[in-house]
């Protein structure tokens, strides 16, 4: 097990390497100056070449890329051209909203895709299969942001059970976890729908084998059998869909936090982008870059203890 995890750690570590290479390239390849964005467009030639080289850019691109992610290693993502104010601050404090809101809308899309999954899948084409199948292509043709709008017209408008918008802080724990409510339920909806469609999928495959067949001539019922043995031996193809939407959710919020208003990660990267704050667009994407390749490490270790041929492999 050992050496499957340095393994592991070892592409985990490249991986990161050669995506900061490529998000420092492509970002520095963007159109525009962003010390002409800054300083508007009736600025002096001299000012402007003051301040290009006062935020490091008249330096050449291999320097820059070396200083960038030398700072990195020791935790320092830099300063942002806009704010002026220390990027892993601005990081630290998005993160705050960004990921308790992934992990809610995570564990609700498993505590509906769970049930449903196992409940096609124990009912293979019989209504009830049918049913749950099409329910879940509902869920995944509605577009996230048309059911946030309905949620909040529903809950927050009429009914005035939830906050429609806006983060209070965690000064007041339960307040906080009230606002994120509606954009994680928003949020959830697709990923429940795909993660169901996939678990119901695998769990069909499995109920054919061999040991499957052995195990009810044991005597086990169909439902005994689908818990006991064929749900963890359905659960890889699972595991890697949860890591894909677990990146998605930290990452591609941006639409969500929105249209509620949360100050998250997503949105600051969309501020960014628009503001041209280029130092503040290459680290925040290179933590979610970490981000979604942690949780894919994760992942395999996990393919790892549900399957040990893997770790013989």
């Amino acid at each position: 097990m050992l050496r499957y995890v340095l393994r592991q750690m070892i592409v985990m570590g490249s991986s990161l390497l050669a995506a900061s290479a490529l998000i420092f390239s492509v970002v520095e390849l963007v159109p525009g100056d962003p010390a002409s964005f800054m300083l508007g467009t009736g600025a002096q030639p001299e000012t402007l070449a003051a301040l290009r080289q006062q935020i490091g850019l008249d330096q050449p691109l291999a320097l820059r890329y070396a200083a960038w992610l030398g700072a990195i290693l020791h935790g320092d993502f830099g300063t942002s051209f806009t704010y002026k104010t220390p990027i892993a601050g601005m990081i630290a404090e998005r993160l705050q909203v960004s990921l308790p809101l992934a992990l809610m809308a995570l564990a609700l899309a498993i505590a509906l895709a769970l049930p449903v999954g196992l409940y096609a899948a124990a009912r293979r084409d019989r209504a009830g299969d049918g049913l749950a199948m099409g329910t879940t292509h509902l869920g995944i043709a509605l577009p996230n942001f048309w059911f946030a709008m309905l949620l909040v017209l529903v809950f927050a408008v009429r009914l005035r059970w939830l906050p429609a918008g806006g983060f209070p802080g965690w000064s007041d724990p339960l307040a906080a976890l009230t606002s994120l409510i509606l954009p994680a339920t928003a949020l959830a909806l697709p990923q429940a729908a795909i993660l169901a469609r996939v678990l119901r999928s695998a769990l069909v495959e499995t109920m054919g084998q061999d040991y499957i067949r052995t195990a009810r001539a044991k005597g086990l019922t169909a439902g005994q059998a689908l818990r006991r043995h064929a749900l963890r031996n359905a659960l890889i193809p699972v595991l890697t869909i949860l890591g894909m939407q677990f990146s998605f959710l930290l990452a591609g919020a941006i639409i969500i936090e929105n249209v509620f208003y949360l100050p998250g990660l997503g949105r600051m990267i969309f501020q960014a982008i628009t503001q041209r704050d280029l130092i503040v667009v290459q680290s925040a994407v290179l933590v979610l870059v970490a981000a979604v390749i942690a949780v894919t490490f994760l992942v395999d270790l996990a393919y790892g203890a549900v399957d040990p041929r893997l770790r013989r492999a």
